[in-house]
């Protein structure tokens, strides 16, 4: 079985409800947080997978096409990937926030597909999110969290940004 690390995207991977950007719709709206190249490099050191696992419910809501999502994730994985970051599957849930769907955080589907597809043991493995909802899918799951921001009483863990997490969370993983 392996091990694995299941990112939230906006607010975890990317700035998301900044004065640069409100919503990431096109590649050229999509900027990192600082570190989170490094981040990912040094958890791909440690873990066997890395992958993002986002609602996107803007799709749904028709804010954007599914094709322009797409277009958002291949900039990002091929932005990281040049910087040494590797991203091994990038799933979605492209559904309205209230439309009652298993895949939609804090449901868990989406951490559980890729669960099955890759072979992951999913108490070895963790979930970073930045929001309730992400905690909820990992707990739900049987992952570890990790919660970035300022406190999240059900995650195992919280810290301000990726890079800060990933230090812990690779400690963490050797424990077990």
């Amino acid at each position: 079985m392996k091990s694995a690390v299941f990112l939230d995207r906006d607010g975890v991977i990317n700035e998301v409800l900044t004065e640069r950007v409100k919503f990431v719709n096109k590649p050229k709206d999509l900027y990192f947080l600082p570190g989170v190249p490094e981040a990912i490099r040094k958890l791909n050191e440690h873990f066997d997978y890395i992958f993002v696992v986002t609602n996107q419910g803007g799709v749904g809501l028709g804010f954007m096409r599914e094709i322009q999502l797409q277009k958002v994730h291949e900039h990002m994985v091929n932005e990281l990937k040049k910087q040494g970051a590797i991203i091994h599957d990038v799933v979605y849930c492209p559904h309205k926030p209230k439309a009652g769907c298993a895949c939609r955080k804090p449901g868990s589907k989406m951490i559980e597909d890729l669960a099955e597809k890759y072979n992951v043991d999913l108490p070895k493995s963790y979930m970073v999110g930045d929001t309730d909802t992400d905690i909820l899918a990992g707990k739900n799951a049987g992952t570890k969290t990790v919660f970035i921001g300022d406190e999240e009483p059900l995650a195992d863990a919280t810290f301000p940004n990726l890079l800060t997490a990933v230090d812990w969370i690779i400690k963490d993983s050797k424990l077990h």
